[in-house]
């Protein structure tokens, strides 16, 4: 066996998807791209394979027809360490048609499920002996997008 990978399979656009997910995450790019020719079901000069990497995670992607849809059962989850990091992604993600959702949740123009986090979420809701674990979930229960320094203040209050 060589490995197992998550296969991306977009009804449409996987090309601009996967280009939109290299260009906002660090350590990522596209290996390879095959485009059909149009002899078979896929119609000439879609994507039937591409080769990416995502933040050091390898992955293939194509465009597979109308059959195909994305449900919340899958996600990406972007952890990030700094506000702006959180901003930017969410920003970038939700361009165009993408949607915000709640408790970090979005959906991109592709109808792929992000969920952006902060690195030190983990900490806050998993450690209620150093803080307030309850607070800071039900702060975090109230957005959309994750703000670190409110979601700190709710855990560091009493």
């Amino acid at each position: 066996m060589q490995g197992v990978k998550p296969c991306l399979t977009f009804n449409d656009r996987a090309e601009e998807a996967i280009n939109l997910y290299v260009s906002v995450l660090k350590n990522s790019k596209v290996l390879s791209i095959m485009r059909s020719d149009g002899k078979g079901p896929i119609p000439e000069g879609k994507l039937m394979h591409a080769e990416l990497v995502l933040d050091g995670q390898e992955y293939t992607a194509f465009d597979g027809g109308p059959h195909f849809a994305f449900s919340e059962a899958f996600s990406f989850v972007a952890t990030c360490d700094t506000q702006e990091e959180i901003d930017s992604l969410w920003t970038k993600l939700t361009q165009d048609g993408g949607e915000g959702g709640q408790c970090g949740w979005l959906k991109d123009r592709f109808g792929v499920s992000w969920q952006v986090i902060p690195g030190v979420l983990g900490e806050m809701l998993g450690d209620p002996v150093s803080g307030n674990s309850a607070r800071a979930m039900d702060a975090m229960l109230k957005m959309q997008k994750l703000d670190i320094a409110t979601l700190r203040r709710a855990y560091e209050s009493s």
